[in-house]
């Protein structure tokens, strides 16, 4: 008898992608795409139905909320599921922040496909992944005890980087209050904190950068 497929869930709000991933790991003799979801909350909903999976392979950026909070609403009642990040966006600035936020590993999306099928295999094997590169900056870390000067936007909260998100793909802060369950005056509060961070002057110079920020890494 044939070993059963590990079973894996997409989350990406691009249809396109998603489609092209599923035919890229159902291809492999050992995966198969059992679930899709093109947001956090579709992919919680069906995560709590108690639906086989084995691994998800998640995007840092949703139309909602952003990856690092669905990661974290997923390990609440689910904590040993693991996550894969796959993503646009650079690892340099989101791979460390990925595995502080509960990831077993980090993979950019212009990667080839066997990198990709890679990166889930050493997951589903328990292990961490992380590209050379991403690698040789961590373990250089600890044993210099040096970290490289850090990066704008690296010096951003794990809320502030919420809802910079947020912001970027066009919520107001009522709109980000209610997503987040927090009150209007925190998430003013935090976009006083990002714009200061940040040296952007104004309410309209930090709305350009986001969305900037969250279109370049799409």
């Amino acid at each position: 008898m044939s070993k059963p497929k590990a079973q894996v869930m997409l989350v990406d709000d691009h249809p396109m992608m998603r489609h092209g991933m599923a035919m890229l790991i159902n291809m492999e003799p050992d995966l198969e795409v059992s679930a899709e979801a093109g947001d956090g909350k579709e992919a919680l909903s069906i995560l709590k139905k108690n639906v086989h999976v084995d691994i998800v392979l998640l995007d840092v950026t949703l139309k909602t909320v952003s990856g690092f909070e669905v990661i974290k609403n997923i390990h609440i009642f689910n904590p040993v599921l693991p996550v894969l990040f796959v993503s646009m966006h650079d690892e340099a600035v989101y791979a460390e922040r990925a595995l502080r936020a509960g990831a077993r590993g980090y993979v950019m999306k212009q990667e080839p496909g066997e990198i990709v099928v890679s990166a889930i295999r050493e997951v589903l094997k328990g292990n961490v992944y992380l590209s050379a590169k991403m690698q040789a900056k961590l373990l250089n870390r600890m044993v210099t005890g040096h970290s490289e000067p850090e990066q704008t936007i690296n010096s951003l909260t794990p809320s502030e980087f919420e809802v910079l998100n947020l912001i970027g793909t066009g919520h107001s802060s009522q709109e980000i209050a209610n997503l987040l369950n927090r009150s209007i005056k925190t998430i003013e509060t935090h976009r006083f904190n990002i714009r200061a961070k940040l040296n952007l002057k104004d309410s309209a110079e930090l709305i350009r950068y986001a969305a900037n920020w969250v279109r370049e890494g799409r």
